[in-house]
């Protein structure tokens, strides 16, 4: 079965692709095992990428679960973030920081920003800090460092400002000590790149590397892996070109759709079962999915019983939407179902605000689950302000930030 081609195709370049619900976690927590069960690989000898957190923490028990403490000694099990803050920590040096830098959020870096739109003397309000943070964020993600920055690029932010202040922006990001996000993989990858003795280091030390969500690597995960991964080949990458979303921040599909390209003689396997799903929904997203272009194509199918058929409501605007799925769900609750067992989906999250109105009007109990994030909370950044302080004493954006919170 292809499941178990997956596992077991240990050597070389291998592309799975895996249709939604067709156990590709499963495969791939089966293939790390089998790595750890046949000793073709010691814990530390395995680089296995994951795109979030979750993700990581769920590949670590199910790994556990198959070969127990073993999984305690896979250092290099994370997401791109993880692995690169890990890797960086140990060759700081290299790029002009040291090991203990901070890492800034969102929040310190629109502030970093601002401090140097002010001091270039730039009118804020004609060229906002988010948007020229949003074109660094874009250059590090496609892997371009502040002098690999051309003038047309540089055009989009000021004027032609944009690569003098990405430029400005590194530097003072190095007296702070500290680094953004796109750092972590970008000055990785600008080491790996130019010492050769560390990629080899990492390029003997990783005999396997596995990679889940292909899809929605960027240019700058694309080359730091490619470069990893040169010498042994023992690449296994799972993705599907037909759940690629992000594109939106630099994720580029091309990657899966060329993975032959990269690696000659790569072999690439297919998880078609579902198990997951019924025919009916099977059958509608297959026929939206059948309209994209430039698709590797594969055909899903499930041996579960038909359930019912997938209704489709045309409306005119959002409050009428509100109105139907209001009465929707209160026909489903007449005829018994429970409301802890209907959910909505929405595409973003300001598309809640109309069901709620509608919900509170016809007196509905609802819970909303995501909005705000624990860390974006202004208590909590005060509190973390704190910590970094004690932690980087140099660390002047922290200490703006609670010079006089709470209030003296």
């Amino acid at each position: 079965a292809p499941q178990r081609e997956a596992v077991l195709t240990t050597e070389g370049p291998v592309l799975v692709l895996a249709g939604a619900g067709t156990g590709k976690t499963a495969a791939l927590t089966a293939r790390l095992a089998h790595l750890l069960w046949t000793r073709k690989a010691y814990p530390s000898e395995l680089l296995a990428v994951t795109f979030t957190n979750k993700a990581a923490r769920e590949m670590k028990e199910r790994v556990g679960r198959h070969v127990g403490d073993a999984v305690e000694g896979m250092p290099w099990l994370g997401t791109f973030h993880a692995i690169g803050a890990k890797m960086l920590r140990r060759h700081a040096e290299l790029v002009g920081l040291q090991s203990n830098f901070t890492i800034l959020d969102t929040d310190d870096q629109l502030r970093l920003l601002k401090q140097l739109i002010t001091v270039n003397e730039l009118d804020e309000k004609r060229w906002p800090a988010r948007q020229l943070a949003g074109l660094i964020d874009q250059w590090k993600n496609k892997g371009l460092t502040p002098n690999e920055i051309g003038a047309g690029e540089s055009e989009q932010y000021a004027n032609g400002k944009g690569q003098s202040l990405y430029q400005q922006y590194q530097d003072r990001l190095r007296t702070l000590n500290a680094c953004d996000f796109g750092d972590l993989l970008l000055h990785m990858l600008v080491i790996l790149k130019t010492h050769r003795d560390v990629l080899e280091l990492y390029q003997q030390r990783f005999r396997y590397i596995l990679v889940d969500e292909y899809q929605d690597t960027n240019a700058v995960q694309y080359l730091w892996l490619r470069l990893l991964a040169q010498e042994r080949r023992n690449l296994c990458c799972v993705g599907d070109d037909d759940q690629s979303i992000y594109s939106w921040r630099g994720a580029l599909v091309e990657n899966i759709l060329k993975f032959d390209k990269d690696f000659p003689g790569a072999k690439v396997i297919k998880l078609e079962q579902n198990y997951r799903s019924t025919p009916h929904i099977l059958a509608a997203a297959s026929g939206v999915i059948a309209n994209n272009g430039g698709r590797l194509g594969k055909t899903l199918w499930t041996d579960k019983p038909e359930g019912e058929k997938v209704k489709v409501l045309g409306i005119w605007d959002g409050p009428e939407e509100a109105r139907r799925v209001g009465e929707e769900i209160e026909g489903l609750q007449r005829g018994g179902l429970s409301l802890d067992d209907t959910a909505i989906l929405v595409r973003a999250q300001h598309q809640t605000r109309e069901f709620e109105d509608r919900f509170i009007s016809i007196g509905m109990p609802y819970r909303i689950i995501g909005g705000f994030r624990f860390y974006e909370r202004a208590e909590i950044r005060d509190a973390l302000a704190y910590l970094r302080i004690v932690a980087q004493p140099a660390d002047d954006l922290a200490f703006e930030r609670i010079v006089n919170t709470p209030k003296r």
